[in-house]
């Protein structure tokens, strides 16, 4: 079979993950506000709910890769679960944002209870749906042009959430915020299950019409070896989540930032809205970029793009707090590299997939790309437990004028711990990653050669 992927496959494929993205953007970019501001719950209890999900996560991540690697079915072994996850997920999403109905003891339990359940079955849908990439085709520059509409998609989801989910949860509220995200998260439940409907009828894996058939089984015991042994994985795990909690800590101080740091929680959708056009802009340009330059350096250049957004917020605090332009230019900044990084690391995977059947002899698309979903994931509440964390010890009030002391520490936290990581991930990814130009078995044998008689 061709490895050539067709225009409708991966318009399909891309659909799929704006209707996946506009389930989970209000997660990741609203859920701790949503949690604090609208239904009355301390910032430092959200966080450690956020981090001890991801810890659950940890096992049955992995646990849902080796399902999927083990389903036989004539629609393949990927979009039954797609199908599966998303009309779950969807329901949890409407129940998870019912939130604000509740008080008391009740309150805590219920968001708590919510919170875990939209993690694991936001965890069935997701992983078998970038699981799809190297089934799709086995080339390289298939993968690096069809990994542009997911991420392009994607970017879309976020930009609008980002850029507008506020202002709509206040239209459709009419003032009430829980009434709004209630509404909102019904709107976003019905186009996630029409995406996943059209991802069943046009994505088809090349392996589909074999999947049917025996063929080797996973245990759990299987994942220890595929994720222990697979050095490549384990630097790819510590480049991204550097990156990606870096960017998550950004996103999740940035409505504290505006609203009482500047004082003008206007700002907020303006920077959202021009970093969500950067980051549709680095992943459009990914392709090209990935041509014109040493892939070496890509992941680099990912995460200087962000440093620079940093320094750049940095500058306009000291010498012009509020000053649009500076703050357009930081959120075009950090975007655009991290639409570079989102298209770059899910290429990488697809290698590190590749790269693993040479050195375990078992080819796991699903255990591999679980531990992307379980990054974001941790990542997300990573960046959610020190913001919430963090919150608490600078001393933050929901909905009242904050002390100049909380102010410096969340611009502390929104500035200079992005920075850190950002560096870190950089750093990460010079020394330990080298499948630059994706897995060739020749090299990788001379390679180990080498080592061997060193």
């Amino acid at each position: 079979m061709s490895d050539n992927i067709t225009l409708k496959t991966k318009m399909s494929y891309g659909v799929g993950a704006l209707g996946k993205d506009f389930a989970c953007a209000p997660i990741y970019i609203f859920l701790m506000f949503y949690f604090t501001d609208v239904a009355g719950l301390p910032a430092a209890f959200v966080g450690t709910i956020f981090l001890a999900a991801r810890i659950i996560d940890a096992v049955t991540d992995p646990m849902m890769g080796v399902i999927v690697d083990n389903t036989r079915s004539k629609l393949g072994k990927f979009r039954p679960w797609i199908l599966i996850g998303t009309f779950l997920n969807a329901g949890v999403l409407v129940a998870l944002f019912c939130t604000h109905y509740f008080e008391g003891t009740a309150l805590y339990i219920y968001a708590t209870a919510m919170y875990i359940l939209w993690g694991l079955t936001y965890t069935i849908m997701d992983i078998p749906y970038w699981s799809l990439i190297p089934a799709l085709s086995s080339s390289r520059a298939e993968r690096e042009k069809l990994v542009v509409w997911p991420r392009l998609f994607a970017s879309l989801a976020w930009f609008i959430t980002g850029s507008y989910g506020l202002y709509i949860v206040g239209v459709l509220g009419d003032g009430d915020q829980g009434e709004g995200f209630f509404k909102v998260s019904m709107i976003i439940a019905v186009l996630f299950i029409l995406s996943a409907l059209l991802i069943a009828r046009n994505v088809k894996e090349k392996t589909a019409e074999v999947t049917a058939k025996p063929a080797q089984k996973f245990g759990f015991k299987d994942v220890l070896t595929i994720i222990g042994k697979n050095d490549q994985l384990k630097a790819l795990i510590g480049t991204i989540m550097s990156f990606q909690v870096a960017n998550l800590l950004v996103g999740g101080f940035a409505i504290y930032y505006f609203s009482y740091a500047l004082g003008n929680p206007e700002l907020f959708p303006i920077y959202m809205m021009v970093a969500g056009a950067a980051e549709v802009s680095g992943v459009f340009l990914f392709p090209r970029l990935a041509a014109f330059l040493p892939r070496k350096n890509l992941w680099l250049i990912a995460c200087g793009f962000p440093i620079l957004s940093c320094f750049v917020l940095l500058a306009m605090g000291i010498i012009t707090p509020g000053n649009v332009f500076l703050i357009g230019l930081s959120g075009a900044a950090i975007k655009f590299g991290i639409g570079i990084a989102n298209a770059l690391q899910t290429v990488m995977l697809a290698d590190v997939v590749d790269y693993g059947e040479h050195k375990t002899g078992h080819r796991s698309e699903s255990v591999i790309f679980s531990v992307q979903t379980m990054l974001v994931k941790f990542a997300g509440a990573a960046g959610a437990f020190i913001v919430g964390v963090g919150l608490s010890m600078v001393g933050y009030i929901p909905n009242v004028e904050q002390s100049s002391d909380t102010i410096m520490g969340i611009e502390v936290m929104m500035i200079g711990l992005p920075i850190i990581l950002m560096t870190l991930s950089a750093i990460i990814y010079k020394r330990y990653y080298r499948l630059h130009e994706g897995f060739n078995k020749e090299e990788e044998i001379v390679f180990e050669g080498t080592l061997a008689k060193a």
